[in-house]
């Protein structure tokens, strides 16, 4: 049966061990609840940008394996110049068992050339150019994908029903820059709107409409052509609806 239950604190009454798991209980239970159905990801909060010579991780959430694991506070990490690409990343370690609890924790970490192993979770990469500094603050979509001194965010592993899905932040300026531009397809009005209404886009909607927006046969895109073809179309709309071609964009470099 549904329940909703709470305890009462009365002056002389005597409190019980139960009572107080009440308290305990409900908050976790509400929020598993609530994310029971999403992937491994972020969940709220954990954006990424540059502070001076540093790379600061917002508060937020994150779900990994089953279970909801909180930063409380923002987070900073150093980042150096390298010609090897940068990877910023989650790794959760094992459970630790103590007297009053049961600990499952997780690490941030900025690590070179190594990709994500099953126990963590991509934030960000990028390339840094010596005597470049990094920025976050993008000029356009496109920028996005730029390939030198720039905070890569394709990749980030953000979590959706079921699987993960492409980082809200992306696609809300490919909403607006369509949006600014006039479209007259239906596709991309409804699309763009939704971008910008919704927390999060289901990765299974963004497939569909890149597939049925270019006639495409496949409908299972990785992170990297969901970019390149929502920068298609994009283009194409700048364009007056003129077709694009299926010519991959050429990644930009930006040096400082």
């Amino acid at each position: 049966m549904f329940i909703h239950q709470y305890p009462h604190f009365q002056k002389g009454r005597v409190l019980k061990g139960v009572m107080l798991e009440n308290l305990r209980d409900y908050p976790r239970a509400l929020s598993d609840l609530h994310f029971q159905n999403y992937s491994d990801g972020i969940i709220a909060g954990v954006e990424v940008y540059v502070k001076g010579e540093n790379l600061v991780i917002s508060k937020g959430i994150v779900k990994y394996n089953g279970r909801l694991y909180t930063l409380h506070s923002d987070y900073e990490v150093a980042y150096l110049q390298s010609k090897k690409e940068s990877y910023l990343k989650i790794r959760f370690a094992e459970e630790q068992n103590e007297l009053d609890f049961t600990i499952f924790t997780a690490e941030i970490l900025l690590e070179d050339a190594v990709e994500c192993s099953k126990n963590e979770i991509e934030l960000a990469r990028f390339k840094l150019k010596p005597g470049a500094r990094l920025r976050s603050e993008l000029i356009d979509f496109f920028d996005f994908a730029t390939e030198f001194n720039t905070l890569n965010h394709i990749h980030c592993q953000y979590a959706g029903i079921q699987n993960s899905t492409f980082h809200p932040m992306i696609l809300r300026q490919f909403a607006r820059e369509i949006l600014q531009n006039k479209p007259s397809n239906p596709f991309d009005i409804a699309f763009t709107l939704e971008c910008l209404n919704q927390e999060r886009i289901q990765r299974e909607a963004i497939e569909l409409y890149i597939s049925n927006r270019l006639e495409l046969a496949e409908h299972r895109f990785s992170n990297s052509q969901i970019h390149r073809y929502l920068s298609r179309i994009l283009l194409e709309v700048k364009n007056g609806g003129r077709k694009t071609g299926t010519a991959p964009l050429r990644q930009r470099m930006i040096v400082e």
